[in-house]
């Protein structure tokens, strides 16, 4: 296979497992409540699963236990206070680092899982209290600077973002995102205000650094995917790395008073 033809090798395969999750993430954005919590709370238990594989890959019962532990308790944390609700977070990471055998291994688990159900408890506190219209924003938004980003990479290529941490990351792809955002942003202000426009750039860099953080781990621990669950795109961290680093950072900002 020629250089040109292999680097969308996984465009079909990419394509298609997207297609499905589409459909399903719009139809539990839709339906909202239970059905959406319980949807986060599952993939936030995936994520879970494999970062405790991808720190230590020889305790599989113990990921499986931590992974459902987090899917859990973000599950029941959508029913809890913001206060109480971050306090079982940080309750479960705790009592899952606690399990983990060396020092650097608790810290990574920590950090991360925290980090993963965190954003997966912000996604379902923004759809119950803010609507859909929100979460199709940051879906949007993130999807938008996603492909644009694919695209414009392989396209343009160009200097690389950030060659250290994710090697395949381009500028003209990294810019080609932000200006998808913005784009969205555009089409959603006449619902969320003007403020999203360069609201969704921020925070479409903010899901940029999301796959930056899953891409450090994984060349950390020698790990191509999270896992091979999803056809083309790896596990469900490789695939919603950038949609729990916008929801994380917008999150934030809600917390300083940036964003009601």
């Amino acid at each position: 296979m020629s250089g040109g033809a292999s680097k969308w090798a996984d465009l079909g395969p990419r394509m298609g497992s997207a297609a499905v999750m589409v459909v399903i993430g719009l139809l539990a954005i839709w339906v909202g409540g239970v059905v959406f919590g319980a949807l986060v709370a599952f993939v936030t238990g995936l994520i879970g699963w494999e970062i405790t594989r991808m720190i230590a890959p020889d305790r599989d019962v113990l990921a499986a236990a931590l992974g459902a532990a987090m899917g859990a308790a973000v599950f029941l944390a959508g029913f809890l206070p913001g206060g109480m609700a971050l306090l079982l977070l940080f309750f479960t990471v705790m009592m899952g680092a606690g399990a983990l055998g060396a020092k650097p291994d608790r810290v990574r688990f920590m950090l991360y899982g925290l980090y993963a159900m965190v954003a997966g408890f912000a996604l379902t506190a923004f759809h119950a209290q803010a609507g859909l219209v929100v979460i199709l924003w940051l879906v949007a938004l993130v999807v938008a600077t996603d492909i644009l980003g694919y695209f414009a990479g392989r396209i343009l290529g160009g200097p690389k973002f950030w060659p250290a941490v994710s090697p395949k990351k381009t500028w003209s792809g990294t810019i080609a995102g932000w200006m998808g955002a913005a784009l969205v942003g555009l089409a959603f202000a006449p619902w969320l205000g003007g403020h999203v426009i360069w609201l969704s750039v921020i925070l479409s860099f903010g899901s940029q650094m999301g796959d930056a953080a899953e891409s450090a781990l994984k060349r950390h621990t020698g790990i191509k995917d999270s896992s091979n669950l999803i056809p083309g795109h790896g596990g469900a961290f490789d695939r919603f790395d950038a949609l729990l680093g916008a929801t994380f950072c917008l999150y934030l900002a809600h917390l300083c008073g940036l964003w009601g």
